[in-house]
């Protein structure tokens, strides 16, 4: 596996309302080559919005992309997303199984 240092691999986290196509939201990001591979996860949101306790059906969007592409990738989520303020947190993926890593990094070059 590689050390924290060699991996440039990292999860983008975004969630989408549970009535938005978020198959098609996916697809875009990956034929756009923003994304390696986007999983689409039912959630039960829980979040203070304009002064009081909402709770919202949504979907999590769980994005893999490289370090690079974070940019490029933020500025399309925020030309696609239906939310005020959408949920844009990157994690960065410190170790992985290096084909797969590999797979990322050529899956959005």
């Amino acid at each position: 596996m590689p050390t924290p240092s060699e991996s440039d691999a990292v999860i983008v986290l975004t969630t989408l309302a549970a009535d938005v196509d978020a198959a098609a939201f996916a697809r875009t990001l990956v034929a756009e080559r923003l994304a390696a591979c986007v999983n689409i996860l039912p959630i039960r949101s829980l979040y203070r919005w304009q002064g009081r306790v909402d709770e919202a059906s949504e979907q999590q969007l769980v994005i893999k992309t490289a370090a690079d592409r974070v940019a490029a990738l933020a500025a399309r989520l925020r030309e696609l997303h239906p939310y005020e303020v959408p949920e844009v947190l990157v994690l960065r993926v410190t170790e992985g199984l290096d084909a797969y890593l590999r797979w990322i990094r050529d899956s959005v070059s």
